[in-house]
């Protein structure tokens, strides 16, 4: 092995030399050198199928240009933010033989931001102190599985708070009492409702725009890569839009709705729309509770009476038929 890691130049027979330079070869020392990567790493990406495999030579595995290229390809992509998910399929679509632009363009809008917000940095000190100046351990590591906050590489006090405007929301709930631990359990349960909202906006639009891009056979052309990630940019800011909208409706909706059966009254004389207030055993509503959650336990004790009274009126109905029927026999 000459210096670099490449081979010494090899003759063929009667002592000529063979046609073209053979291919470099390289341990895989000797590619972590030459790439950047460390070993581990480069068997890392070779067991999540970023890499190929060696050439395997009596006891050695020899590497070649190949590898320390994709590598390379591996590393950029990193630097621009592209998660190791993103990048084999990336590869993969190089590997078969077609054009990074378009793949580029279109993975780079839909793994960029879908946000205008800025990522900020908040020291420990600053976080205790917007939220009443008494340090909450537990409420920090919460908050760090959730992704609220994450901890900055170069500093153990500091922390970078992905969505400013997620987090002066929980500082404003707490100023007005809320809990820490109730504002966790709140954004888990919204999480969860917000996700599946965005998947449901996901598999409506695959179904009605992009099927013809990602039918799920065969990747799209360098082309319909660029046209797509054009639609991803027009079509981004429709999901937040209409969530917007049916928020402001709905929380205008239920919240008059909640203010008067809070307060037992109605604006409207309509004496079908009056609400008042009922006292329900507290064994009664824990079970509700614990079966359609606390937020529609009002809403399932209200239906439920509902059915109810309708389930009697209709007995009533017919037990009056009956009784009709019964006298006009007799008489």
């Amino acid at each position: 092995m000459s210096e670099g890691g490449r081979p010494a130049e090899q003759r063929g027979e009667g002592g000529h030399m063979a046609e073209g330079p053979p291919p470099p070869a390289y341990r895989i020392e000797d590619l972590a050198h030459l790439s950047g990567a460390t070993v581990r790493t480069i068997r890392a990406y070779q067991d999540r199928g970023l890499l190929p495999r060696p050439e395997r030579r009596g006891r050695a595995n020899l590497y070649g240009d190949a590898h320390l290229v994709r590598l390379r390809q591996i590393a950029d992509l990193l630097d621009r933010g592209y998660t190791l998910a993103s990048i084999k399929e990336l590869l993969e679509a190089w590997d078969a033989g077609r054009g990074l632009g378009g793949v580029l363009g279109l993975v780079a809008e839909v793994d960029g931001p879908w946000t205008d917000e800025e990522a900020v940095r908040i020291s420990r000190a600053e976080l205790d102190r917007r939220f009443g100046g008494t340090p909450d351990d537990a409420a920090v590591a919460e908050a760090v599985e959730l992704g609220v906050l994450e901890p900055a590489p170069d500093d153990e006090d500091t922390f970078v708070v992905p969505s400013p405007q997620e987090l002066s929301v929980a500082v404003e709930l707490h100023a007005a009492g809320v809990p820490l631990s109730a504002i966790s359990a709140h954004l888990r349960e919204l999480r969860g409702q917000v996700e599946h909202i965005a998947a449901r906006f996901l598999e409506f639009t695959t179904e009605h725009v992009f099927a013809r891009y990602l039918d799920g056979t065969n990747r799209p052309t360098d082309a319909e890569a660029s046209e797509a990630a054009s639609l991803v940019r027009r079509l981004r800011p429709l999901a937040q839009h209409t969530v917007d909208a049916e928020l402001a409706r709905a929380m205008r909706l239920l919240a008059v709705r909640h203010l008067r059966q809070q307060l037992g009254t109605s604006e409207a004389p309509d004496l079908r729309n009056r609400t008042r207030t009922v006292l329900v055993p507290e064994e009664t509503m824990q079970t509700v509770e614990r079966l359609v959650g606390p937020q529609q336990a009002a809403t399932f004790v209200s239906l439920a009476t509902e059915r109810e009274v309708r389930a009697r009126t209709l007995d009533r109905l017919a037990s009056n038929h009956s009784s009709s029927a019964d006298l006009d026999e007799t008489s």
